[in-house]
């Protein structure tokens, strides 16, 4: 994961593009950061120096924010979009809602006791089980803003490499050195162990007509795939062809990675060949040991039998083969199209990929937590 000074460093060669793309990530959190106060930020940092990250967080605080309302959210966005760990997650602004009860008279009273009762209501948490085809364009925005600010943590797995450890085998050659440092005398045995790194992720997203309400949403969270771990995941889109989108995802701005993602997937709402796709990635990407996430619907326009096939590939390889569809997520639906049944029989877990609520379930699976 990048950190705030690695993000630092990156600023000294392009302090604007940075800090105006961090403005723009405020502005969809709800936080003024317009023109103006971008260059009132440009020109303290200007004289303050990029060198220091605490430096960067309170110049951006300082010019940044209008009112004390837009702290918690300045702090997530500045964790989110530098990596670092400076802000701490802040719980969504609750809004105190008094319902009134009807008694049985007629009139308006209040309950109980004639108290009035408050509810809190957290508009994040009502969008967090809502289905994103059916949703407004503001309300699409804010999920979007929140898959943004989405921690996903990832298993890890054993290294063939060593590092220092309280436990494990002794480790002679330090020892030896510890010992020639404090002229001769044995202070304490060193120690090693085997490191542990973030398991690969594996991700394909089907952009092909019949997902066209959910693709965007999902490439969204590919994003922030990306963003967590950038050097253990591969994202790529499906549909006619195979296409790697991993480089277009790492900006740090959620729209300037979208824009180059829509640049560069050339088969937006097409057909879907999902077995001659796994085929291409089989033969051209290594997936052992990875997750892999397949997000589709399912609906297969190539040879059922050729993507049984694959999966049956595929699962000997994988570390774990995880399917996302969006219609799991609604009542009563049963997968039944020719794709969903030759692949399920290959699949670790089959998941729904429709709303907020399912994409931080699917961030729990690839941290090794039950969804």
């Amino acid at each position: 994961m990048d950190t705030v000074e690695d993000a630092v460093e990156d600023a000294g060669r392009d302090l604007v593009a940075v800090m105006t793309g961090f403005a723009r990530t405020l502005r969809a959190a709800g936080v003024p950061a317009d023109h103006e106060r971008t260059q009132a930020l440009l020109r303290a940092l200007a004289v303050l120096g990029a060198a220091v990250p605490r430096g960067v967080y309170w110049a951006g605080r300082l010019t940044l924010c209008a009112c004390p309302d837009d702290l918690p959210r300045y702090d997530r966005v500045f964790d989110a979009y530098f990596g670092g760990t400076r802000a701490r997650p802040v719980p969504p602004p609750t809004v105190n809602v008094t319902r009134g009860v009807t008694t049985l008279t007629g009139t308006r009273g209040q309950a109980g006791d004639g108290e009035e009762r408050a509810a809190a209501a957290s508009p994040a948490e009502v969008l967090r089980n809502r289905d994103v085809a059916a949703m407004t364009g503001a309300e699409l925005a804010e999920v979007r803003r929140l898959l943004a600010l989405l921690r996903v943590d990832r298993e890890r797995r054993g290294s063939r490499r060593f590092g220092p450890s309280h436990r494990g085998r002794l480790d002679g050659g330090a020892t030896i050195r510890e010992t020639l440092r404090h002229g001769g005398q044995t202070v304490r045995l060193r120690r090693r162990a085997h490191r542990t790194r973030p398991r690969g992720v594996v991700l394909l997203v089907d952009v092909s007509g019949s997902m066209a309400p959910y693709a965007d949403t999902l490439l969204r969270l590919g994003h922030a795939l990306v963003r967590a771990e950038p050097r253990a995941t591969e994202v790529f889109s499906v549909g006619t062809r195979l296409t790697r989108i991993t480089a277009e995802l790492r900006p740090r701005d959620p729209a300037a990675a979208m824009e180059a993602v829509s640049a560069a997937i050339p088969d937006w709402n097409g057909g879907t060949r999902l077995g001659e796709e796994l085929r291409s990635l089989l033969r051209l990407h290594d997936a052992a040991g990875a997750t892999v996430v397949i997000a589709s619907d399912g609906w297969e326009r190539g040879d059922a039998s050729l993507l049984g096939a694959q999966m049956a590939r595929l699962s000997r390889t994988a570390h774990r083969v995880i399917w996302v569809n969006p219609h799991k997520g609604q009542e009563g639906y049963r997968p039944l199209t020719a794709g969903m049944r030759a692949a399920l029989p290959y699949v670790d877990d089959f998941v729904a990929g429709h709303s907020l609520a399912a994409f931080e379930a699917l961030a729990r699976l690839l941290g090794g937590r039950n969804a």
